[in-house]
């Protein structure tokens, strides 16, 4: 079976609609704070959207049908061509002048890593600080509709366990109850963002503050309009409190806040992904508040640190708010944790190997998947002792398929596979090797704050081109579960069937 282009090109087409409308109301908040680019960033919107309509022009013929190939190509090239034309604001304007540090810049902002290579982030014009802020929540949303609706379709690392759950497609073809679900999700997603931004502003910070720390939160990923990040805020601790709710909002499946708001508490208590998802953020936050009230000292690790409430709340506030953040690779920083001890910067790196859930705007493994690999492990114990019997993988009450199991195996065995080759990788750049597993880490699970030379407190301005580039690959194949994009890199892939 043949390609179809057409519908490829007009998919891709009408994603550039959407950049370029973002990138107008970006310009309007240039022209409201009168920052100076409000032109280039008007012009930036009107090229992207003029490059849509052409290609939505030329494919407007094109066959309704999409297949699994189509399906692939469509979310890998999406996502790219997203990133290849964020570039145009940064460039336009001048904020940041390599081609290859803006195109860094822009897919770790829409694979909602947080990653940076801007030196002083607050002498960048409000409207670009804006578009940053937005290539995250672009990001974020469409993660969350590629986990519920797109992926199951596709078959991706075990996400077909969330079809039944969430009202996504059924056939081989992209089903229109995926329009419903993406609206129901925008409308929660968008929810919570002006939620958290009411909030934060009545907490104290400035409005411009305020909303883009809510786009970056609710996306999990960690751009800050301040150069030290949340710690700025480190002596009004409401705002991270603020923050911290929202981190653990973004980190949960979206599905069950869908249930929350049609009151189905019954199906949020019986999950049992959330209820391992809070039981790490409680044990971890545990664990890591104690060391730090014991062992650490704040006042060195923290660029402000004003112990507000007693040093006791300041270790569990601080505890917390990294914990979630590492979990749910958000990747705002209230200090500088790689000082905490040399056991809390391993048991933070480690973190970064878990992710937030299923269905949520966080990077990494996830916990669902960690969850049924215990239990697959525990289970062949038992095998192991009854050959015969037949004892199946249960989640939520449920038998999980073995192809389930297997894909998830897969995926976490390719996960670790490409953790290693990003970090051999980075080692060729001549850098370290606590430096080379931090970047492959935080890359590949869409992090930000790395370890070494480009911990929470430092960018990656560092690293040279050819790793500026290889980062951005790691990030990609991160935020899209690895399989999406390289199975593109497979000769069968392309073959006409």
């Amino acid at each position: 079976m043949k390609l179809n282009y057409k519908i490829i090109f007009h998919f891709l087409g009408l994603l550039l609609l959407f950049n370029g409308g973002f990138m107008l109301l970006s310009s309007l908040i240039s022209f409201i704070y009168k920052d100076g680019v409000t032109s280039k960033l008007f012009i930036s919107g009107g090229l992207t959207i003029l490059l849509g309509l052409t290609a939505m022009y030329n494919t407007k013929d094109h066959n309704k049908e999409m297949n699994k190939r189509e399906g692939y190509i469509v979310v890998a090239f999406g996502w790219i061509v997203m990133a290849l034309s964020g570039t145009i604001p940064y460039l336009l304007t001048g904020s940041i002048t390599s081609f290859t540090d803006a195109f860094f810049e822009t897919m770790s902002g829409y694979t909602t890593t947080g990653a940076t290579i801007l030196n002083d982030i607050e002498i960048v014009p409000e409207g670009v600080l804006f578009w940053r802020s937005l290539t995250h929540w672009i990001g974020g949303m469409g993660i969350i509709v590629l986990a519920i609706a797109i992926l199951p379709l596709l078959g991706i690392g075990g996400m077909q366990m969330f079809a039944a759950e969430a009202p996504g497609p059924s056939a081989d073809k992209l089903h229109p109850r995926i329009t419903d679900t993406a609206k129901r999700l925008w409308l929660i997603y968008f929810g919570y963002t002006v939620a958290e931004t009411i909030l934060l502003k009545v907490a104290g910070m400035s409005f411009f503050d305020a909303i883009n720390h809510s786009m970056c939160t609710l996306s999990t990923g960690g751009f800050s309009t301040k150069n030290a990040s949340v710690a700025y805020w480190n002596g009004q601790p409401v705002i991270q409190y603020i923050i911290i709710v929202f981190m653990f909002l973004a980190g949960t499946n979206f599905v069950l806040s869908y249930f929350a708001f049609k009151g189905k508490v019954q199906k949020i208590i019986k999950d049992e992904e959330l209820k391992l998802y809070f039981k790490f953020i409680v044990i971890f936050t545990v664990i890591a508040s104690l060391i730090i009230y014991f062992k650490a000292d704040l006042s060195e690790s923290s660029i402000y640190h004003p112990m507000v409430w007693g040093e006791a709340e300041s270790s569990f506030r601080h505890a917390l708010f990294q914990v979630l953040s590492i979990v749910t690779t958000t990747g705002f920083v209230t200090a500088d944790y790689t000082l905490w001890t040399p056991f809390l910067m391993v048991f933070f790196f480690g973190l970064m190997f878990l992710g937030g859930s299923a269905g949520s705007t966080s990077g990494s493994v996830k916990v669902v998947r960690h969850l049924i690999l215990i239990k697959n492990g525990f289970l062949e114990f038992k095998r192991a002792l009854h050959p015969n019997a037949i004892l199946p993988v249960r989640y939520n009450n449920k038998a999980v398929t073995g192809d389930i199991v297997f894909n998830i195996l897969a995926f976490f065995i390719l996960y670790m596979l490409s953790f290693i080759v990003g970090a051999l990788v980075f080692s060729m750049f001549n850098i370290d090797f606590m430096s080379s597993i931090g970047l492959s880490a935080s890359s590949l699970g869409n992090v930000g704050p790395a370890l070494g030379n480009f911990g929470p407190v430092n960018n990656y301005a560092a690293l040279p081109p050819l790793g500026k580039l290889w980062a951005s690959f790691l990030m990609l194949i991160g935020r899209l579960e690895l399989f999406t994009v390289l199975i593109l890199l497979t000769p069968f892939f392309w073959r006409n069937r």
